[in-house]
């Protein structure tokens, strides 16, 4: 499984158009799929914007809060998701984000535990891609881009958008050396829009070019306000062109990033446990030589013990019943420590009845207070009952409202 955090800016660089151009444009192998998570803090577009508001807002990110207090956190994000596959396959999903900003602090503990339920869907086969939006990469959310695979930096080659964009860069760049897996997953997603080329952004920046999508306004207003997804001018457009391409160089950096540092393969996970199976039985049926496999035998027949039963205090686990008046002499029960200066406890016997051997109950307090721990009876308060509702108009049996009553009104009229 792929993570891929896009990561905004200032000036509405396009980093929420890139990330569904990016899910449209996914290349998906038979049986894997594609997530999309809105986690802009400053609230989600796509609901308003590429689907035209057709879906109610209750689904999306801020009803994970609430599951993940409950411990539910796994099962609810499967009710929230939404198909937006054009042919409507389910291949292509989309976690609406935040309809309100003031909802952000509310996830500020929720933001690690959901990016190891993301992380959880590897084995199911889901590349995921997260909206950062332009503040997604600070404070509580900032372990977004520190456990992705690869963090795709959205940038206008224009004068104002890249002299904005160095500041923000740097500083992640020494965060994820600092707190992250390194800054070598670290890239530029550029939207060519300005006269500055390729090379000279990426050897200012010291940053590799993770794709450069085209400038088309017209076709990107279908990903930001609507449109049909469907049409084949809008799949074949130079700008899903360029999507799919920069899709395919994001997927080769995940994976050289993930035989560096040692992760595990999506293809090489299942089996390894069923093979590892037969592989530890083996030695311990043919690595001892016989000599040795016949000495835990001999000591595997221990002499029977009996069991264990519940029962009174005189178990095994206590010395018989001849050896206790020996053992448990009156004297403790006469003596009082010279430094006890309580009397009233002299008074009271607490010693055995009979000889010193238990019988089985347990000593008998003489002239015990006797003390009541029964509560009294407190009466409930008087709690007003509220007023008998208005009937409603046309109910049977009020006059004038319809029904017997009513009909003979309407009669004598």
């Amino acid at each position: 499984m792929t993570v891929v955090a896009v990561l905004g800016g200032p000036g509405a660089p396009g980093a929420t158009s890139s990330a569904l151009a990016l899910l449209l444009s996914w290349p998906l192998r038979p049986g894997r799929r594609v997530l999309l998570v809105e986690c802009d803090p400053d609230g989600g577009a796509v609901l308003a914007g590429a689907l035209e508001g057709r879906v109610e807002a209750v689904y999306g990110l801020r009803n994970l809060a609430v599951a993940d207090r409950r411990g539910l956190l796994a099962e609810t994000l499967w009710e929230q998701l939404l198909d937006v596959s054009p042919q409507g396959t389910g291949e292509r999903l989309l976690l609406p984000g935040l309809t309100d900003p003031a909802q952000a602090p509310g996830l500020a503990y929720t933001w690690e535990p959901l990016v190891e339920a993301l992380h959880a869907l590897e084995p199911q086969g889901y590349d995921v891609l997260l909206d950062l939006g332009r503040s997604g990469a600070n404070g509580p959310m900032a372990v977004l881009p520190r456990r992705a695979d690869v963090v795709a930096a959205t940038v206008r080659t224009t004068l104002r958008g890249l002299s904005a964009a160095r500041p923000r860069i740097a500083a992640l760049r020494e965060d994820l050396d600092a707190h992250g897996t390194g800054s070598d997953g670290l890239g530029l997603l550029l939207v060519a829009e300005g006269p500055y080329p390729e090379s000279e952004v990426s050897r200012q920046f010291r940053l590799p070019v993770l794709g450069a999508l085209t400038h088309a306004p017209r076709t990107a207003r279908v990903l930001s306000d609507g449109g049909d997804t469907t049409d084949r001018r809008f799949i074949r457009s130079e700008l899903m062109r360029t999507a799919r391409t920069t899709a395919d160089r994001i997927q080769d950096l995940a994976a050289a990033r993930r035989r560096r540092l040692g992760g595990p393969q999506p293809a090489q996970g299942g089996p390894q446990p069923v093979q590892a199976q037969p592989v530890q039985q083996q030695p311990v049926q043919h690595a001892l030589p016989p000599q040795q496999v016949q000495a835990p035998q001999q000591v595997q027949a221990p002499q029977p013990v009996p069991p264990f039963v519940a029962g009174p205090v005189s178990g095994p686990a206590y010395p018989p019943p001849q050896q206790q008046p020996q053992q448990q002499p009156q004297q403790p029960y006469q003596q009082q420590p010279p430094s006890y200066p309580q009397q009233p406890y002299q008074q009271q016997q607490f010693q055995p009845q009979g000889t010193g051997q238990f019988t089985g109950e347990w000593p008998i307090r003489v002239e015990a207070p006797q003390i009541s721990y029964a509560a009294p009876y407190i009466a409930p308060p008087a709690v007003p009952q509220p007023p008998v509702p208005a009937p409603f108009p046309g109910q049977p049996g009020q006059p004038g409202q319809g029904g017997p009553e009513g009909e003979e009104v309407r009669r004598a009229r």
